[in-house]
């Protein structure tokens, strides 16, 4: 044993007759020191829950009627970020959450579902994350720690020339590559539109098991199946001793709108009492009341898009109700699912030294097949030849509902547009984090809630220094990288300061060719006729003005015409290809 002076001290004053105890005491206290040491320096491990197409209001966090006591105690136990952006789609946002960088810059400034045809074959718009980036998980691979990953990857894998999971470090993984698929069994979720009898019939959804094709057993839900083998995987990796990354992808609450029959009668009185102009106003009056939205907060004006609920008949009202009720259910499964990971975690003694973080990828699906606007009739035909439209049936394995553009508009109280937008409904979504410690300890920012602005890319350059692992910027290994543009959160979350983006760390982004910036709580934005927007640049605030109901532009033209020169420099870097004006992505939406 070497002897410290604390040692030293305690064998001068013990005496000889209890010489042999002080050198016991003297090797304790040596031994205590040097595991407390050794767990300062242990590793963190990273739960990463995303949800997926979940608006503003939707969790109980962030003022819903949703049941939601797990994410609540999330909340409670670190910072609520009202003012976090994403993309206004899936797989867009995953890019930059697991880069860093700009969607554009790794093979997503297009979105697969729906590919304005100017781009196909052209750099960047890939439609999958391609090698100018490198992972956050392949660097906390190589770092030593296990990286999993279950439920939805969405960033190819089923594509020439892309990777699942583990070919981007990845070192377990499970569920579906593409965006979504039925609740229930391994249905997929939509047609196959290039199979020229691909409307007649019901398809298959390809589940993998660690890269090896998956027999997914029917009447099992996704939040259920998903949970069980991140559990699996988590519990697997701690015989290794290992910090790890839980990439946990649930696809609640996309479409297909199913869940649990228990859970979904119970909100569905509400939602017919409410209706679509209801619920938007709970939802709003909520939001403020609870400090998630400015006071200054507005109504957001009502949107030609939705349709009102007085113009229903009483069938259609209690079968709309019944989908909103299933889409809160939905909502509350997960919720459930996160408290089986949280309680695990406790109960075996890891979850002070996890960082915990939630978000969801974008707002709320309005995508409505039967909707001249913004739905596609042979998606609208497939559906109604292949499943059940019943009452009765919603929820349930052979249904396949969307909640619609007036649902999903109702969801994001306070905001306007949903997902597809570039609109806040579109963009800015719930998002909370726990730094390690949180749960258990007096953490400062506790409980807090932060209009702070903050960007989906910001997340993975937080979880990086947090595991302090140094970024490589712009070579990995053999491979040229693009350098990330993400700023980490950990200053701000640690108090060291007060802000994680200032107006000089602006950003820019630009899909299905609407475009918009981000300076500090300024928002330029332009957005197509063809996506019901006018063509023309607008200012908002969007902190005090989150409903984008107040413009700007002719009180401060010229802060617009310098953001407009931010985004102009943006799209010329990125080689962004223009989109025609009346283009409906809607419409020409297939795989």
């Amino acid at each position: 044993m070497k002897l410290t002076l604390r040692s030293f001290e305690l064998l001068r004053n013990a005496g000889a007759k209890s010489l042999v105890g002080a050198v016991t005491t003297a090797a304790i206290l040596s031994s205590a020191s040097l595991a407390s040491a050794a767990e300062k320096s242990k590793k963190p491990n990273i739960l990463l829950l995303v949800a997926d197409d979940t608006a503003f209001g939707d969790i109980g966090a962030f003022g819903s009627e949703v049941q939601t006591p797990n994410l609540n105690k999330i909340a409670q136990a670190g910072v609520r970020f009202t003012n976090f952006h994403v993309s206004p789609v899936c797989s867009v946002t995953r890019s930059m959450l697991l880069t860093g960088n700009n969607s554009i810059e790794v093979g997503l400034g297009a979105f697969d579902y729906s590919v304005y045809p100017a781009t196909k074959g052209k750099k960047g718009y890939e439609t999958f994350l391609t090698n100018d980036a490198v992972t956050i998980s392949e660097l906390l691979r190589d770092d030593g720690y296990g990286v999993y990953k279950s439920g939805k990857w969405h960033l190819g894998g089923e594509k020439p020339g892309s990777k699942g999971p583990l070919g981007w470090g990845f070192t377990k993984e499970f569920g579906i590559y593409s965006g979504g698929s039925n609740h229930w069994n391994n249905l997929a979720m939509t047609p196959d539109f290039h199979d020229p009898e691909g409307l007649t019939k019901k398809r298959v959804e390809e589940w993998t098991l660690n890269g090896k094709p998956f027999d997914r057993p029917s009447g099992i839900y996704s939040g259920e199946i998903y949970t069980n083998y991140m559990l699996d995987f988590i519990k697997e990796g701690a015989k290794e001793e290992k910090p790890w990354l839980a990439y946990m992808a649930f696809t609640t609450a996309h479409f297909p709108i199913q869940a649990p029959e228990g859970l979904i009668m119970k909100y569905y009185p509400k939602y017919l009492e409410l209706g679509y102009t209801g619920l938007k106003k709970s939802r709003y009056e909520s939001l403020k009341k609870h400090g998630l939205i400015s006071h200054e907060a507005t109504e957001a004006p009502f949107n030609n898009l939705t349709k009102k609920w007085e113009s229903l008949s009483q069938k259609d009202k209690e079968k709309q109700a019944k989908i909103m009720a299933t889409y809160a259910a939905m909502t509350e499964d997960q919720d459930n699912r996160i408290g089986q990971i949280l309680d695990y975690l406790k109960t075996s003694g890891q979850l002070d030294n996890t960082l915990v973080v939630y978000l969801t990828d974008n707002g709320p699906e309005g995508l409505e097949p039967t909707n001249p606007k913004t739905g596609n009739p042979e998606l609208a035909k497939w559906i109604e030849n292949q499943f059940d439209s019943s009452f009765e049936a919603i929820g349930t394995a052979n249904s396949e509902n969307v909640i619609g553009t007036s649902w999903a508009n109702a969801a994001t109280g306070g905001l306007q547009w949903w997902k597809w937008f570039i609109g806040e409904g579109g963009i800015r979504v719930p998002m909370m984090i726990v730094p390690p410690g949180g749960f258990s300890e007096k953490y400062d920012r506790a409980g807090e809630k932060s209009n702070a602005v903050v960007y989906v890319k910001d997340i993975p350059m937080t979880i990086l220094e947090y595991a302090n692992v140094k970024h490589p910027m712009t070579k990995y290994k053999d491979r040229k990288i693009v350098a990330p543009s993400g700023i980490s959160i950990k200053s701000f979350l640690e108090g060291k300061s007060q802000v994680v983006r200032t107006e000089k760390d602006w950003w820019a982004f630009e899909l299905f060719g609407n475009g918009y910036v981000m300076m500090g709580e300024l928002k330029a934005m332009k957005v197509r006729t063809g996506m019901f927007g006018d063509g023309k640049w607008h200012l908002y605030n969007v902190v005090s003005d989150p409903s984008e109901s107040r413009p700007l532009e002719g009180e401060n033209p010229a802060k617009l015409k310098e953001m407009i020169a931010l985004y102009e420099s943006y799209v010329a870097k990125n080689n962004i290809i223009e989109v025609d004006a009346d283009w409906n992505p809607f419409q020409g939406a297939s795989e």
